[in-house]
């Protein structure tokens, strides 16, 4: 089976979860923001902080940037997209205080100038969104850069994914379950997808999920995924359309708490007496 080295960090089927808090677009164009979340989830426990980077005037029509769309950047949807991006300057003082508090920064990149513009920082990977899944272009572009690449697939069929991945090979490739509703409910998880995903696959799986609570993450650590992906935000309430689906601090404490207790309450199932049983087995045994 495949490893794949993101920075520091060997992931495999078999190693420590790889936990990431997806920041995305959750900064609301406010780079003090973006530090206190990579602050946040820093002191967590988190390996990685994740952004989201578009050129706007290529992956949305003009038509969908003229929309109207009342927000705190202006009047319509492009006002929106345009006051979200971070432009070098800002994405300068992202990767110097994620450097200082040592933990790894990177991001999913919509277009192929974008890969480039992100590319001027060395990021440890990429991560392909779900809603890029089909554009070859655009994998071949990420491809061509050499490093380890994240594949999201909500919204694909199986089908689609495998096209995807005949693309980019699964040397260096970790698949990310994922459901692209926000937030997603119980019955669209389908967390039994990453089984099976671990017999069909030979690199590594993990488990991006978009849903409120903590509980079907660390299922899908439980279940064999070997990287954690989840939306962070200091308040749910805050302005913008992931803020419902994303973890405050102390939700994601939790998840990263549980997920890194897996390993010890799994053991090695070998059966065995522990020394803290033997009292209890004079105690209550009659043979």
């Amino acid at each position: 089976m495949n490893s794949v080295q993101i920075g520091k960090y060997s992931i495999s089927r078999n190693s420590d979860c790889f936990i990431i808090a997806e920041i995305g677009i959750n900064h609301n164009g406010d780079v003090n923001l973006a530090k206190r979340l990579i602050k946040m989830a820093h002191e967590a426990g988190c390996n990685a902080v994740k952004f989201q980077k578009r050129t706007v005037d290529v992956v949305y029509t003009k038509e969908e940037l003229q929309m109207p769309r009342p927000n705190p950047f202006g009047e319509t949807n492009g006002d929106l997209k345009r006051g979200l991006e971070f432009n070098f300057e800002q994405y300068s003082q992202i990767d110097a205080y994620a450097k200082q508090l040592g933990i790894l920064w990177f991001a999913s990149c919509w277009d192929e100038d974008s890969v480039d513009f992100i590319d001027q920082f060395n990021p440890p990977c990429y991560k392909i969104a779900s809603a890029s899944l089909t554009d070859d272009n655009l994998l071949m572009h990420v491809k061509s850069k050499g490093k380890p690449i994240l594949l999201a697939c909500g919204m694909s069929t199986q089908e689609q994914i495998d096209h995807a991945i005949s693309i980019l090979g699964q040397d260096n490739l970790i698949l990310l379950h994922c459901t692209s509703t926000y937030p997603s409910q119980d019955n669209e998880l389908n967390l039994n997808v990453i089984p099976e995903f671990l017999k069909k696959y030979s690199c590594p799986i993990g488990y991006s999920g978009h849903e409120k609570g903590v509980l079907p993450s660390v299922l899908a650590a439980s279940m064999g995924a070997s990287v954690i992906e989840r939306h962070i935000t200091t308040d749910r309430t805050l302005w913008g359309s992931d803020h419902p689906a994303s973890l405050e601090p102390e939700g994601l404490h939790r998840m990263v708490r549980d997920i890194r207790r897996l390993n010890i309450i799994k053991g090695d199932g070998i059966k065995v007496v522990y020394p803290s049983e033997v009292p209890i087995i004079k105690k209550l045994r009659r043979k």
